[in-house]
């Protein structure tokens, strides 16, 4: 187990109908104006929205609403929510909805003191400082990228085609409202999605250059499993509260770095290199309709695929330990095959297993199923070596042809 750095500020206030006491959590800690950001309806029509300025009236704080949020959110519309929160001296600004809608809070919050252009800090070009940075709050309604208790960020950039990652301790949320009913009206597609995007999480945390860290380890498998067993429970019966409040708890844990503890390179560092999401992230860069989960759902199985022979006792234990998959032992069990081949057969089964529930859960198998051609790839490198560089990745360093065969063998 390596060094680790482990900070979790967050309040979470959890439970049926908690979503009513916003207001009065913001209140306790002070606040007296909250900018509302939200999404592009559901939370309105879903009477999520009232409800929670309902609650803000009653404890008589003062509120600016922002709306339009996208999925794969765009620094545009983060411009204007860093003019509003200043023109109206927001001492809060509260994320209503999903990952897309609590990254526009994280990104307006630190762009709040910034002098110059919000994108700079997504850039590298400057780091977000927390003198005059309003604090975050959220109440989720989309249990997916765990936005509402992680350092991470991620926002677009149309004109550039863009999509680049920030992570800050600035950006963890200090209180999230997390109300496992608001789920029950997601539709099915946007909750497999979820699921796969905290499974992916999980993932690129445990596939980092760390060794085997037995406690972490268990914890992660141990999520994934559990997101296994809920998720067809949550697609079958919507209205499930026990299946959809453990995906929502899974969700947070999924990403607020405890499920990577001694397993980064660096003490305070995230675990993994985060190959699969840097693949991705290129194509909903390219195409803002491709849900990043069902994007992950294609590309992780096609990296696992590509780069197992690296270091494959990692997949033999995750196998072994979500799947319950080995390699079979010729002598035991009577069957002509080498030690190497028993290892291939037991780590292409864990991955066509982990695949096949991507599927079953309504996902994508292949890029094709997403729109995406072999005619679009070289804009993918181009973009994907723009963020990442020409070599990127911990548990296999991955050139920009590695990145191509990967591509290549999803379509």
């Amino acid at each position: 187990m390596n060094d680790f750095t482990f900070f979790s500020p967050t309040k979470f206030v959890f439970g049926r109908g908690v979503c009513d006491s916003t207001g009065t959590e913001l209140a306790a800690l002070g606040f007296s104006h909250a900018l509302v950001v939200y999404g592009e309806g559901s939370v309105v029509r879903t009477g999520t929205l009232g409800r929670v300025l309902a609650s803000l009236d009653a404890a008589g704080v003062a509120h600016t609403e922002l709306s339009g949020v996208r999925p794969n959110p765009e620094v545009g519309l983060v411009r204007t929510g860093i003019e509003q929160a200043r023109g109206c001296g927001a001492d809060v600004i509260l994320g209503v909805g999903g990952g897309s809608v609590i990254d526009t809070a994280k990104a307006i919050s630190v762009g709040v003191p910034y002098d110059g252009d919000v994108w700079d800090l997504f850039s590298g070009l400057a780091t977000p400082t927390a003198e005059g940075k309003p604090p975050i709050a959220c109440v989720l309604t989309i249990p997916a990228a765990g936005s509402e208790a992680s350092a991470s960020c991620v926002l677009s950039n149309d004109e550039l085609e863009l999509k680049r990652g920030l992570s800050s301790e600035l950006h963890r949320p200090v209180v999230a409202i997390m109300d496992p009913k608001l789920t029950f009206t997601l539709p099915a597609y946007q909750t497999a999605a979820g699921v796969t995007d905290m499974i992916a999480h999980i993932m690129e945390r445990y596939f980092s250059s760390v060794g085997p860290v037995s406690v972490t380890d268990g914890i992660a498998c141990g999520l994934i499993r559990s997101l296994i067993k809920e998720a067809p429970r949550a697609l079958a019966n919507p209205t499930d509260y026990d299946a959809r409040a453990n995906i929502m708890w899974a969700g947070t844990l999924a990403h607020n770095d405890l499920a990577g503890l001694g397993r980064s390179a660096t003490p305070g560092g995230r675990a993994g290199g985060w190959e699969s999401h840097a693949l991705e992230h290129e194509l909903s860069a390219h195409d803002a309709r491709i849900t990043h989960g069902a994007g992950l759902a294609v590309i992780f199985p096609a990296w696992m695929r590509y780069v197992w022979q690296e270091h494959p006792e990692r997949f033999l234990s995750f196998g072994r330990d979500v799947f319950g998959i080995e390699p079979v032992d010729a002598e035991a069990d009577g069957v002509d095959v080498s030690p190497e081949e028993a290892v291939r057969d037991a780590v292409l089964a864990t991955v066509d297993e982990l695949q096949g529930f991507f599927v079953s859960l309504g996902m994508p198998r292949t890029l094709g199923e997403l729109g995406v051609s072999s005619e679009q790839i070289p804009a993918l490198l181009e973009t994907l070596e723009k963020n990442k560089g020409p070599v990127f990745g911990e548990f296999r360093r991955l050139t920009m042809e590695d990145a191509r065969a990967i591509y290549e063998s999803a379509l």
